[in-house]
């Protein structure tokens, strides 16, 4: 590493975050480009001796590239200083697993992993439901962005270009420029001053009770089963109702021990009579 490098990555370090975002545009452009040797030789450091150091500088040389990068996704109306965030992120996942044995230019490995971290970030936060799921929705959601030439809505011969271009069918495409012209809708905004109607997603929701004969059903059903209820206990002996009353329909419920202290019996046996009465009680209501 030349001590021009060296001074460009303190001066960039101590520049830290808080810069402007031109600024930290302005100081890894003025990072020199490493040769061909020194990025081998900093790889095989890094590779076989786990030089942090070496890292550090393979990096911060290559980070001008993901500004680069990082600009050909502004479209997108996210931050450029996420985006190259994000982009940093995947360089230094490039780095790590760069190999200088392949005798390829680190740069030509990287761009890979600095578009797929760029690629998920933009997919997570371009809407609030993600608009590509599966592999080929991801490919065909930026392949699409690039392929279309202006705002307009594609004719039937640009889906079918467009479709064979990229190996999908038009169906595909057509669905896919759908969500890319969808815009998120806020469930249930706050009315303005001057508007107390909202005309929204939960606007259309129906009410719970807003079907009559759908409450007038339910309190039937309620009535009918607690009069159900009521004559299948009666077909109970005292103590199986007494049993089945404290443990479940009471407010202050009482232990399998505590009846069982008070009939004088295990709490197994009070455990048998509550099972053989739930049963009577469930053949009762059947009927």
């Amino acid at each position: 590493m030349t001590n021009a490098v060296a001074k460009y990555n303190h001066d960039l370090v101590l520049a830290g975050p808080v810069g402007s975002l031109d600024a930290y545009i302005q100081a890894v452009g003025a990072i020199p480009v490493l040769s061909k040797e020194d990025e081998q030789a900093l790889s095989t450091r890094f590779r076989d001796h786990e030089d942090l150091d070496a890292a550090r500088d393979l990096v911060m040389a290559h980070l001008r590239f993901v500004v680069h990068i990082a600009k050909g996704y502004t479209g997108y109306g996210l931050p450029l200083n996420d985006l190259i965030q994000e982009g940093n992120v995947g360089l230094m996942k490039a780095v790590k697993r760069f190999d200088p044995s392949y005798d390829v230019r680190l740069v030509s490995f990287a761009v890979h992993w600095i578009r797929a971290e760029i690629h998920e970030f933009v997919l997570k936060n371009w809407r609030i439901v993600k608009v590509a799921t599966t592999k080929a929705q991801r490919k065909l959601f930026f392949n699409l962005r690039r392929a279309k030439k202006s705002l307009a809505w594609l004719s039937a011969a640009e889906t079918e270009a467009v479709a064979k271009d990229l190996g999908v069918s038009a169906k595909e495409v057509t669905e896919m420029e759908k969500r890319l012209h969808s815009r998120d809708a806020i469930f249930d905004p706050t009315p303005d001053a001057d508007d107390d109607r909202n005309f929204t997603p939960a606007a259309y929701l129906p009410s719970p009770d807003a079907d009559p004969a759908v409450l007038v059903e339910a309190d039937d059903w309620h009535s009918d089963a607690s009069t159900r209820m009521a004559s299948a206990l009666n077909i109970l002996d005292d103590r199986s109702r007494r049993i089945l009353e404290q443990r479940w329909l009471s407010d202050t419920k009482m232990t399998l021990h505590e009846l069982a202290a008070e009939y004088g019996v295990s709490a197994e046996r009070i455990r048998q009579i509550e099972a053989n009465a739930i049963k009577k009680l469930g053949n009762a209501m059947a009927v």
